[in-house]
């Protein structure tokens, strides 16, 4: 990004909607804005009501425009599901120019020539990831830009997914008056701030447990190779909890949220709340021995089958551990139970940036970062994604200057003829 540029991320999630905005300073990015906002639309990550996702969508995005004092036009989204799927694909070009030098126009040629593949037409791509570059044999070229060759390939992966389901985000996202400069997979998202270089290539499980599902990708040399989800998040913990204290869906949510704890053995007794019985008006006593007991049941099942997906996937040992984010996953005690069931190294990554310290907020800062990479690296500009507010009211402001000097004007007009007109009259008199 040129210093000064920013860029817009939105994270469609199940429970929550996240909009944040990104400035570009000296190679970095500041996080200079948030808006979030419940997510009464969707569903396992799929659109089940557009018109409930569209309102989510546009307040959330007020919110951030209200932080920033700007207006967002233009947004990077994220997709995920369990309909996404990776493809590896292969490209071959001649370089074209007379010197030889590879330019921006080589690189498009060759990731255009690799998206040649035949796709089931009920699926669409929605990206390209370069692995490397090959020029004239030399490979693990990460941007051949500049360099003298003649023949320029390009290994990647194509990412595809239903067109259904993309197209549903898409129009809830559009119809929310906002524009999609590109879209961007949530597992490379959270991978490119969650994961270091040396868990990338030396082999790492990134675990995303969200509100309504749990994505499970892995890393390795430096490249996504698997990713899959697993339709059990945060919302199953919280109905556990409603039915195990015969309480409301939402109160649940909140005893989750204040009084929670993943990891029975550290769960405190002497922690007390109270809570409502739903169909009537009595109060219950509770403690975080019993809560504890129903969240670490639901939270193992759910980090079981996450192993489990990641044998599947033909890993049985990963050198780099374990990588856990997502909201859910902000809760005491789930680092601790993670790592007893993993009999791994495993970590909870939190983005470092200033205001969004917490776990589920991984993908949209993520979004940001990756987007700009893939964008240099194919090199295509990301479109403008706000408009300050300032220059919206100035076109307003200029014609109420323009009338009142026509006024003044006219009011000097008059004066002078009235003088003149007084002037002639004394005279005759």
């Amino acid at each position: 990004m040129n210093k000064g540029e920013l860029l817009v991320s939105l994270d469609i999630g199940t429970s929550e909607i996240k909009v944040i905005i990104g400035e570009a300073v000296e190679d970095a990015v500041n996080i200079i804005g948030v808006g979030t906002a419940p997510s009464l639309g969707m569903k396992k990550g799929a659109v089940v009501d557009i018109d409930k996702t569209v309102s989510s969508i546009k307040k959330a995005v007020e919110q951030a425009e209200h932080m920033v004092d700007m207006h967002i036009e233009n947004v990077l989204v994220s997709v995920n599901g369990q309909h996404i799927q990776l493809h590896p694909c292969h490209g071959v070009v001649a370089v074209q120019s007379e010197d030889r030098e590879i330019t921006n126009e080589d690189i498009t040629r060759v990731i255009d020539g690799a998206q040649v593949m035949s796709i089931p037409p009920e699926r669409e791509i929605i990206d390209v990831v370069p692995k490397q570059f090959i020029v004239d044999g030399q490979d693990e070229i990460t941007d051949p830009r500049g360099m003298i060759g003649v023949r320029l390939e390009m290994e990647g992966t194509i990412i595809t997914c239903s067109k259904t389901v993309l197209h549903n985000i898409l129009k809830c996202v559009e119809r929310a008056g906002l524009h999609i400069s590109d879209i961007c997979l949530q597992p490379l998202a959270s991978g490119e701030i969650a994961l270091s270089s040396d868990e990338r290539n030396l082999g790492v499980a990134l675990i995303d447990v969200g509100g309504g599902c749990t994505t499970v990708s892995i890393f390795e040399n430096n490249n996504l190779t698997n990713t899959t989800v697993i339709p059990l998040g945060g919302y199953n913990i919280t109905n556990d909890i409603a039915i195990g204290l015969r309480t409301t869906f939402d109160e649940a949510e909140q005893v989750k949220l204040n009084y929670g704890h993943a990891f029975y053995d550290f769960a405190s007794p002497e922690e007390r709340f109270e809570v409502n019985v739903i169909g009537s008006n009595q109060q219950e006593s509770k403690d975080q021995l019993e809560l504890s007991n129903i969240i670490e049941a639901r939270l193992e099942e759910i980090l079981l089958l996450a192993q489990k997906e990641i044998r599947r996937m033909g890993y049985n040992e990963l050198r780099g551990g374990y990588v856990l984010t997502g909201g859910t996953m902000k809760m005491e005690g789930a680092l601790e139970l993670a790592q007893d069931i993993f009999y791994s190294n495993a970590r909870i990554a939190i983005p470092d940036y200033i205001g969004v310290r917490e776990p589920q907020y991984t993908v949209g800062v993520g979004t940001i970062l990756f987007a700009e990479k893939n964008a240099k690296i194919q090199g295509k500009d990301l479109e403008p994604t706000y408009i300050q507010e300032q220059e919206v009211r100035e076109p307003v402001q200029k014609p109420k200057k323009v009338r009142k000097k026509v006024k003044e004007q006219e009011v000097e007009d008059e004066e002078k003829e009235s003088k003149i007109s007084n002037f002639f009259k004394s005279f005759f008199e």
